[in-house]
């Protein structure tokens, strides 16, 4: 099938996903060799850009991609986005098999009147500024208001209030840029309100994040007791992880405020249905929901009569991912995901593509935790294996042809792994003056200018 070459695989997208694919693939009982191809000069996806600053263990992660990277037959490819230096053609062209593992890049929005006002954002923006990521340095979050309102009741919900909380003392230890440290220090935030459209039994988010939040140096966390009530949370589904949560909301819900600068408020039951203001956020609309048992074990939030305006200055909305088409690849758009089984691309016919696969959120959807994308892979990993075995790759076009060449012709400024690890020395080098875990380069100019000159 390979005329006794290794098998070679293009996987698009450096973060968990990618990188589990490409161990997996290495570690076949045949020869492979992998490119793995990111827009970003930097590796690692939401491990870098994702996870909040204030919990580095998470990243530790990234010690098992550095191992990876170092196995013969391995290579990156960053600052090569797909869709400008490479297209779909030319990846199956020039590769035995493709594994898309490109996430999910945009955020689901509310569709309600308003949701585009200066002030309204799409929290995983406000993630990716205090994370570093270049391209929203220049976002322009304006914190000077006194009330932040964020929606929804996932992890993220969770990290980006409980950032907007933590005091200087909190964040000088973390890898959070230098700007955003000082813009939420010195911001005018005092209360920081986490909405959520059904009842605290029904919360996304993990119990030690919620227990965290009880952590905050400067920050009181309060909850109205009604919401605890039985039977206002809504009972059904309630599983192991709901129970541990409401024990957590329960001691939050008796405490008085401690006097904190900030406090973070918790509201259940309650959904916006409109942000109001004169060229810029100035409240947000709510209804309050009565939670109705959709007999199947859950239940739904309907909206009741009861609304409210509140006043504030800052929207985060954090409701979900969104995956993002490319050319040529067949995608539901329902979904948000690349149309497929099992990790193989399927065709218009609901066939299998040959050569092409996905993995990650772009596979399944925006679900699960970073190891939720290492079983991921492995499915999608062990199809392609499967058919490389089975003959059923189709031989590459431009078999011998090489991918440098064809980036070098087009000038690409490829950005290597020992170039990237420049930047990474040089970031260690930066946080180890300030006792911090790294102080991160965060323009495109910065970031390429260190690993390019490092690379000459």
């Amino acid at each position: 099938m390979t005329d006794g070459r290794p098998l070679r695989v293009a996987v698009v997208g450096s973060g968990p996903a990618g990188f589990y694919a490409a161990g997996q693939l290495l570690a076949a009982d045949l020869p492979v060799e992998v490119d793995l191809i990111e827009r970003l000069p930097t590796p690692w996806g939401l491990v870098r850009f994702g996870v909040a600053p204030d919990h580095p263990n998470i990243k530790v992660v990234s010690r098992v991609f550095e191992k990876i990277a170092r196995q013969p037959g391995f290579r990156f490819l960053g600052n090569v986005e797909v869709g400008r230096d490479l297209g779909h053609g030319d990846l199956v062209a020039l590769y035995d098999a493709v594994v898309y593992a490109v996430g999910a890049q945009t955020d689901r929005r509310l569709g309600i009147p308003g949701e585009d006002l200066p002030g309204s954002w799409p929290a995983t923006e406000l993630v990716a500024w205090y994370n570093g990521h270049p391209d929203f340095q220049r976002a322009g979050f304006d914190l000077s208001c006194e009330r932040a309102v964020v929606i929804g009741n996932g992890n993220v919900a969770v990290d980006v209030a409980r950032m907007l909380a933590l005091s200087e003392s909190e964040l000088a230890k973390t890898d959070t840029t230098d700007e955003a440290i000082a813009a939420i220090v010195s911001s005018g935030i005092r209360e920081i309100l986490v909405l959520g459209r059904r009842g605290p039994a029904q919360a996304a988010f993990t119990t030690p994040e919620l227990r965290e939040l009880g952590e905050l140096a400067d920050a009181d966390v309060t909850i109205d007791p009604l919401d605890l009530e039985p039977g206002a949370g809504g009972d059904a589904g309630v599983d192991a992880t709901a129970e541990r949560n409401l024990e957590v909301l329960r001691e939050y819900a008796p405490g008085s405020p401690r006097g904190k600068r900030r406090t973070l408020r918790l509201r259940f039951r309650t959904s916006p249905v409109a942000i109001h203001g004169d060229g810029r956020v100035e409240a947000i609309e709510v209804v309050r929901n009565q939670l109705v048992a959709d007999g199947r074990g859950s239940v739904r939030a309907v909206p009741t009569d009861e609304r409210e305006t509140i006043p504030c200055g800052l929207v985060l909305r954090s409701v979900g991912y969104r995956g993002v088409s490319l050319d040529g690849v067949p995608f539901d758009g329902e979904r948000g995901t690349i149309r497929n089984r099992d990790g193989r691309v399927l065709d218009a016919a609901g066939e299998p593509l040959p050569g092409v696969y996905c993995a990650g959120w772009i596979k399944r959807g925006p679900s699960g935790v970073i190891g939720t994308n290492k079983k991921c892979a492995a499915e999608t990993t062990e199809g392609l294996l499967e058919d490389a075995r089975a003959g059923r790759l189709p031989r590459p076009a431009r078999a011998g042809s090489s991918v440098e060449e064809l980036l070098a012709r087009r000038r690409c400024r490829v950005v290597s792994y020992e170039a990237w690890e420049a930047i990474d020395r040089a970031e260690r080098a930066r946080g180890e003056r300030e006792g911090r875990p790294r102080v991160k380069l965060v323009t495109w100019d910065d970031l390429l200018a260190t690993a390019l000159g490092a690379s000459r």
